[in-house]
This record gives C-alpha cells, structure tokens and sequence, in this order.
C-alpha cells in the first residue's frame, strides 16, 4: 500500500498496516518526514490532553461524533501508551496537558523512524503526488522524474493549508475536486485575530502576554463559550492558547458580519459587586494609581481597559466594574491562513465510510487534517491525527482483507 504524507496520520496508518504484513511506501514532497510535528514540537511536544472524554470529545465541535469513534480505537491513554513503547516517557503538566519528558518532539520521531524501519516501511522523500494516470496508478514527481505507482490501496494524509513551509499547502483540493469529492473551503484554524490597536498601545504593548482573563465569545447559534486562560497582543491584533480555543466562532463571526467582539474579563476571580465596592473608595489619586494599589490592574490589562471602555464610564464605579467584568474587544479580521497552526474545511465527512475510505473510489483512503473537522490546540489536534492514522491503517488492512494488529 501507498501513504502520501510522512505526517503523524501518516506515519501512523503505515505502522497499523505495516505491523500487520503489508508492504508500505510512504511519500513525502518534503525532504524529511514529520517536518510539521517537529516544528510544533520546538517549545514542548503537546500530545494529547489528560482531561476524561466526556469533556474531551467535546472539542472536536461538529465532528464529535466521528471521534467518539476514533477515541473509542485510540484514547489518549493509548497514545501515551505508545510513546512509551517507543521509549518516550509522558508526564501530565498542570494544565492537563501531555508531554513527553524530554519535551523534545525529534527524540520521538527518531525512534518512530526507526521502529518503521524495522516493520520494513520504506520512505521516499522529496516525491510530489500530481494525480493518477490513465490506468489508476499514483504519479509522483521526483525532480525532473515522473514516478508511477501501483499500490492495492492507497491513503492520503496531506494535511490542510497552514504552515505551507511544512508540506501542508491545500495542492490537494483541485485533483479530489476533479473527482467530484465535496470540499469544504480550507480556512484559518487556531490563528490570531487582527484589532486596530491605537499607536500608545501597539508601540508600549505589543509582544506582552495577557494574563489570567477570562474570555467568553457568542456563538451564531447564540451559545456562549467562556474560558479562563492568557492571550499575547501583537502589532496586528491578538493570539495566543486562550484566543485559538475561541477562533471557531470568532472566525464564522468576522466571515459572517465582518467583525466579532470578544469579551474579557480582566478580573475573573473578583465579583462585580466585590469591584464596585472597592472602586467607591477611590480619592484623589489617578485612576492608574488607584486600579494598581486597590485592584493590582496594570500594565496590558490595564491598557485594554483605557484602550476600549468608554471614557466616562472610568469615572463611574459600577460602570467601571461593569468594564472590567466585560469588556468589549472588536475583532476586525482573521490572520492569514499560511500563519494559523492549523486549518479548518477539507474533504466533506460525508464523503467517507466508517472505515475513512472515499465512497466513490473504493481502495482510496484520506484522513488527518486534509478532512473537514478542526480542534483547539491543547494536545486535542495532534491526539485527533493519531487516531486517525490507527483507524485509517486498520480500515486500510480490513479491506484488504488482512487482520490488524494494534501498535506496540
């Protein structure tokens, strides 16, 4: 069988089948396997999550019930379980994410690549799927060759649009659309988010973290989704963990209306009413003064708050506190895709069976983030991929007709 994308889907899927007796060739158009995973993988490789599934599952928004599936076939205690068959140890950070120890995302590539090695997988790099040929073979571009491929079964783990310098470049969508597969349009996923900042706050803050906020979004359905985390402001707006959870609905919003407001509370562990009592005590000091010394607001807090509440309302303590507890930051345009860490859209869903196997090409399977779904950062993407890549591998040996095993 033949895997087009050396990424954790990928990779995975070719140990499932590998492991199983399949001879597989993996192609690449990069010249090193898992470039994307090491890219993320920098400042700590982010696993997967320890929180149970019922909370879990929920992440992956519309398509959940897919992955109450692929979570059922690999949880995210199997995933530790398989890094640490591999010799990479995992420990829970206090956020509840997962980690490998060495917090090194090359150690465990290296010693993926070489269990591969064992199982007989064979990678060929710097090898560009241009579409099949007359006869149904993969083509490939290999330099100034045109390499053709015959393979029993084939899996397409190209991943979306973001980070094009990784391999994940969308090339993909005009050969499967000329198949007639529905397309969702790929768009920005866990990206930042663009606000016309005043010159005193993008000259004095941009670059600094905002911290411990509460941050809370209205949905189109008109759902509310709050969390409490940090965001950093840029030259161009904000990004940051706590903004890529909420980019969903702030995306759908901006496409929507042109704009979206996103809520802060610059205070999350005081009561409005506990504010307005503090607030009524001020005297004669300056309200930067008194929000220091009554209220510990300063530096990027504090200069949202002057950047975007009204200004009589700094003067009057219930509507401060009202400011403070909600304040409003328009949202006036998405970041670009090539920029956001991953991308949303891809191939429909409905397009594939239980076993990911496109319905009008039987023997033709895709999964990982070229397909239609979209997850938060936080070890939810990644643990997603991998799932993925098992149920993928193990649909792949099934329908031809061989028994799967699972990872080691």
């Amino acid at each position: 069988m033949a895997i087009v994308g050396a990424g954790p889907t990928g990779l995975m899927a070719a140990e499932i089948a590998a492991a199983a007796g399949l001879r597989v060739a993996v192609f690449d158009h990069t010249p090193t396997p898992a470039r994307k995973l090491l890219l993320a993988g920098r400042g700590g490789l982010n696993l997967t999550h320890s929180e149970p599934l019922d909370r879990f599952l929920p992440r992956y928004g519309a398509a959940e019930p897919l992955f109450r599936r692929l979570l059922a076939g690999f949880s995210p205690d199997d995933l530790r379980a398989w890094a640490a068959g591999l010799g990479i140890e995992t420990f829970v950070g206090s956020s509840g994410r997962v980690f490998p120890v060495q917090m090194k995302a090359s150690t465990l590539v290296r010693a993926w690549l070489r269990r591969l090695d064992g199982l007989g997988v064979t990678l060929h790099s710097r090898h560009d799927w241009t579409g099949w040929d007359a006869a149904g073979n993969l083509t490939l571009r290999h330099g100034d060759e045109t390499v053709t491929v015959a393979p029993r079964a084939t899996l397409l783990a190209l991943g979306g649009a973001s980070w094009p310098r990784t391999g994940s470049d969308g090339g993909w969508v005009p050969r499967l659309e000329a198949l007639g597969v529905g397309i969702a349009p790929l768009v920005p996923s866990n990206m930042g988010f663009e606000v016309p900042w005043s010159d005193h706050l993008r000259e004095r803050f941009a670059g600094q973290p905002v911290k411990s906020v509460g941050l809370s979004v209205i949905d189109r359905a008109g759902a509310g989704r709050r969390l409490k985390g940090e965001f950093v402001i840029t030259d161009t707006g904000i990004e940051g963990g706590a903004v890529y959870a909420l980019s969903a609905p702030l995306r759908d919003a901006i496409a929507a209306e042109g704009w979206a407001t996103l809520t802060l509370d610059l205070l999350p562990d005081m009561t409005e009413a506990e504010l307005v009592k503090r607030l009524r005590r001020r005297g004669a000091e300056s309200l930067s003064t008194f929000l220091k010394k009554s209220l510990s607001l300063t530096g990027p807090r504090a200069a949202l708050l002057r950047e975007f509440a009204p200004a009589a309302d700094l003067t009057d303590p219930v509507a401060l506190a009202r400011q403070i507890k909600a304040l409003s930051v328009v949202l006036t345009g998405v970041r670009p895709i090539e920029r956001a860490i991953s991308s949303a859209g891809g191939v429909r869903l409905s397009e594939l069976d239980d076993a990911l196997m496109l319905t009008r090409r039987p023997g033709l399977f895709l999964a990982g983030e070229m397909l239609d779904w979209e997850a938060p950062t936080g070890g939810y993407l990644l643990q997603g991929c991998f799932a993925m890549g098992v149920a993928a591998g193990k649909g792949m040996v099934e329908w031809l007709g061989i028994k799967t095993s699972e990872p080691d």
